[in-house]
């Protein structure tokens, strides 16, 4: 039989995931079973960790999805260390059993919710520990009495990061940053009157506001330092962008941002909203800066991946402090002090970036501002 008699074989049908073999996998352009895939090789060391994660994106969305989705909260005790340190914007949690308890309560508020990874960025191994920046965007309505109040039955739209330190299928500490001001306006809440009802339970429970006069954004009357700390960076793209934001933030240089962002960059920020252009980044960011015109910006972590859609996406979480002297969302000036921790999703393309994912809670701020008047007048 000659080559053109033999009969061809069947084409193999295209293989969902991934779209490079052996790589790790990204978040952004599959759908969420091709996140979670069966029979598919382990693609990265994963020591101590369960069979069933072929790698670290695997393990963090899988894993996430069987706790909140699939309603499986036991597994926090495989998936966390008894002594989890969970740091929120509202709060912190000491140990696993507040995880669970916090998890519960939740999903019996909005029993609906979905949450839908939108980006995991990452670092480390499966000797020294792996870190993870999963960016969600979670969903439902508010339907249930809980501690949010009588429901109101209005849908909700949020955006969240959870940054997490991962050895051996356990997370040992977590840093989850959550826009909680957004959904309280979607379903129908004053902020103002549930902030105020928070910070007298705080106040009640003898939780201290936590001032410092100096924040080391200058040091007594000298300027801010002309350089940028870089000590937790791990490459020179990580270095330039914590240098970039240094000059923004620290040294209130934002003619900066007409020089790194690309003239079609989008931001995307708390409260769900979505902008477009240089113009738009510029005023958001002078605007969180005007609330604590004292503030000082401290990186705290940074990691990047390259992506599969060009260029590199960094994942950065950072904290501000200082004093409430601005005009702003928050209403006038009451000179309280104000503490900020978010994470910021950068893609950078061509040396500009593109897109900027900023997530931070308002509403904390406000709870802070309440605590402070409380025990001002206290």
């Amino acid at each position: 039989m000659t080559d053109a008699q033999t009969p061809k074989k069947p084409a193999a049908a295209p293989q969902a995931v991934p779209a490079q073999p052996g790589r790790v996998l990204q978040v952004e352009r599959r759908d969420f079973t091709q996140l979670v895939p069966e029979n598919r090789p382990r693609v990265q060391s994963m020591r101590g960790f369960d069979d069933c994660y072929t790698d670290i994106v695997d393990y963090i969305v899988r894993c996430t999805h069987r706790i909140w989705d699939e309603r499986d909260v036991g597994l926090i005790y495989s998936h966390y260390t008894h002594n989890c340190v969970a740091y929120t914007t509202l709060g912190t949690m000491y140990d696993r059993e507040t995880h669970i308890r916090d998890t519960i309560q939740r999903l019996v508020e909005f029993p609906d919710r979905r949450g839908m990874a939108q980006q995991v960025i990452w670092n480390g191994d499966d000797v020294n520990g792996f870190y993870t920046s999963h960016m969600t965007h979670g969903s439902g309505r508010h339907t249930q009495i809980g501690a949010w109040g009588k429901p109101t039955g209005r849908t909700y739209c949020t955006r969240t990061v959870a940054d997490c330190m991962i050895l051996e299928n356990k997370i040992y500490k977590e840093w989850i940053v959550r826009d909680n001001m957004g959904p309280l306006i979607q379903v129908g809440l004053d902020p103002h009157e549930f902030a105020q009802t928070l910070a007298q339970r705080k106040f009640d429970l003898g939780e201290p506001v936590m001032d410092t006069a100096e924040n080391r954004r200058l040091l007594g009357q000298y300027p801010p330092e002309s350089e940028a700390d870089l000590s937790i960076a791990n490459n020179e793209g990580e270095a330039q962008l914590l240098t970039w934001l240094h000059h923004i933030y620290n040294k209130r240089m934002f003619g900066k941002i007409h020089e790194i962002y690309a003239p079609n960059c989008q931001w995307h920020g708390p409260l769900m909203r979505e902008l477009y252009g240089v113009a738009a980044v510029l005023q958001q960011t002078m605007r969180l800066v005007a609330l604590m015109p004292d503030c000082s910006f401290v990186p705290q972590h940074i990691c990047s991946v390259e992506s599969e859609e060009g260029g590199t996406k960094y994942a950065l979480r950072w904290v501000m402090d200082g004093h409430h002297l601005g005009y702003g969302s928050l209403g006038a000036p009451t000179g309280h002090p104000l503490f900020v921790m978010g994470v910021t999703h950068f893609h950078i393309k061509d040396g500009k970036i593109v897109d900027e994912w900023a997530v931070y809670d308002e509403f904390s701020m406000l709870v802070q501002l309440k605590l402070a008047a409380i025990q001002a007048a206290a």
